[in-house]
């Protein structure tokens, strides 16, 4: 396993599957369109959805469904009923809070999410992590969502971070793609187990031991202009 980086400028985190446990809720709602449409809902089929936008994942669902043309309609669908498992509330992921909290001492930090601004902020607040983050980015305020770099590069240009020098966290492939496209360093906890996925560090848990070092780590840095 690599060792995290120092010299870091801005550290940006993904949120559904990483920060917030929401991909209990995009499951739910995707199973029930799969169903809807007379198709099993199981790890195959959730490696095709996840990470990806509600444009994407139901393009995706269209083509699987042999319906490419509905891909409009699907999204509509797909976005109804993440809106209502997130209403029912998600939860922080172990570890999330202080991960987040001990970088925000150190570095800038911020959000690049491949929701729409509606589920981002939903996922947050319902995880109390509104508040840890001054700057956030989502799907629909880019050009390009991911796997495009977009909202990697959107993000540490606000935060007046150069990429090459910024470590992004994530948890699925169509997020890594995106960071690794924009230069970031590539820091992975997979969202879904046994995945296979490209990185740079990989972990289990965002409340790893390593990382709470990494970050004071990074704190000290700062504190004696290292940085």
């Amino acid at each position: 396993m690599s060792s995290l980086p120092t010299g870091v400028e801005s550290v940006v985190f993904d949120c559904d599957g990483l920060l917030v446990d929401t991909e209990v809720c995009w499951s739910v709602a995707e199973a029930a369109l799969f169903a809807a449409h007379g198709h099993a809902f199981g790890p195959e089929q959730k490696a095709l959805v996840i990470g990806r936008s509600v444009e994407d994942a139901a393009a995706a669902m269209a083509d699987c469904f042999g319906r490419p043309e509905a891909g409009a309609e699907l999204a509509a669908e797909l976005l109804e009923g993440v809106r209502k498992e997130l209403a029912r509330g998600a939860e922080v992921r172990p570890g999330a809070v202080e991960l987040v909290r001990a970088c925000r001492a150190a570095v800038p930090v911020a959000v690049a999410s491949n929701s729409p601004r509606e589920l981002l902020d939903a996922a947050l607040g319902s995880a109390g992590l509104a508040d840890c983050f001054a700057h956030s980015f989502a799907a629909d305020e880019v050009c390009y969502p991911k796997p495009a770099p977009d909202l990697y590069l959107t993000a540490c240009e606000a935060l007046g971070a150069a990429p090459q020098h910024s470590v992004a966290f994530e948890d699925s492939a169509t997020g890594i793609a995106a960071a690794r496209a924009a230069g970031l360093y590539v820091a992975v906890v997979p969202s879904l187990p046994g995945t296979v996925l490209d990185h740079d560090w990989l972990g289990t848990t965002l409340a790893a031991p390593e990382l709470r070092h990494w970050a004071r780590e990074l704190e000290r840095g700062t504190a004696h202009g290292e940085r």
